[in-house]
Order: structure tokens, then sequence, then C-alpha cells
């Protein structure tokens, strides 16, 4: 993970001297954690995490100039991931192209471990907008004024996903 001034250097150098380097260094430090969010949104369809990623980095790279530092690049970054994802959402409710039931995530070659499982039944029984909360602040461990600026969803409204949201997966767990 890159630190504040490492992080401001890469962008003025993408910046100021079209450092593709500089973004690649920027999108080795974040890939991981947006491909987990991206991936966790898409209910573990692997495919279309990975092309969410790439529009993703592909829109930061062109709209590097325009990120002002106000908040983390990280922020930035994953309010771009998590517009991208609600276009996906937006033409899919559209075109119904895909399939409406969600895919398994990943099994095991010999089994999927009871914890994963139960994770996955938590997560289905929530609706996009308290996975996506649930995943920033549990999963990202980032702080309810980040999860805010990602989601653009008001802190109290953050705290009521969060609260309804471990009341569902209470409840799918006790089924």
């Amino acid at each position: 993970m890159l630190n504040k001034a490492q992080e401001l250097l890469l962008i003025a150098r993408c910046i100021a001297a079209d450092d593709r380097d500089a973004f690649g260094q920027l999108v080795i430090a974040y890939e991981a954690g947006l491909r987990r969010f991206i991936l966790n949104l898409t209910m573990g369809d692997a495919a279309l995490s990975d092309d969410i990623a790439q529009e993703t980095f592909l829109k930061a790279y062109l709209a590097i100039r325009s990120f002002k530092g106000i908040a983390s690049f990280k922020t930035w970054l994953y309010r771009i991931a998590y517009n991208e994802f609600i276009t996906f959402k937006r033409r899919y409710v559209e075109t119904n192209d895909i399939e409406d039931t969600p895919p398994v995530i990943g099994s095991d070659t010999v089994a999927q471990s009871d914890a994963k499982m139960d994770l996955q039944v938590c997560l289905n029984a929530l609706n996009d907008s308290e996975r996506t909360i649930v995943h920033l602040f549990y999963i990202e461990d980032l702080p309810i004024k980040k999860v805010c600026e990602i989601t653009g969803y008001p802190e109290g409204t953050v705290k009521s996903y969060l609260s309804r949201a471990r009341t569902k997966m209470a409840e799918a767990l006790n089924h």
C-alpha cells in the first residue's frame, strides 16, 4: 500500500508527464483490493469483475487530471468502480442480457468451507446497496465517511444499511 506522499507523487507524474509507468504503479498498488470489491458487487462473476476493473482503470487513467486530491486516490478509484457497476446494472435491467440467478462463487476442488458458504448465504440475503456497504465497511475496513464518499449515500443511510444488513445476515444464518 502506498502512503499519501508516494500516491501524490505518482499522480503528479501521471498528470505532468503522462507517465504510464507511474499509473502502472498505482494500478499494482490498488488492483487486488479493487478486484475484490468488484467481485463482491458482481456476486462472484469473475469475467464481469475483470471487465469492470478494466473499465475502472481506463476511466481513471483518462480522468486522472480531474483528480482533486480531496479524497484519497483509493476512494476516488472505488467510486469510479462503483459507478461502473451501477452503469452495468442499468444496462442489465434494460437488456436482460445475463442470467437472473447469481453465480456461485468459485468452488474449492475438494469442497467449500462452511465459513465460505455461510458468508455467501449472508451476502445473497442482501440487496446490492447493502452488500456494497458491508463489503466496504467490513472487508475493506473503510470508515463510514469513506463509504459515504464512494457510494454517495449520506452517513445516516450508510449506518441504516449496515444495521439492516446485520439483521438480514443474522436471519439468513439462522435459517
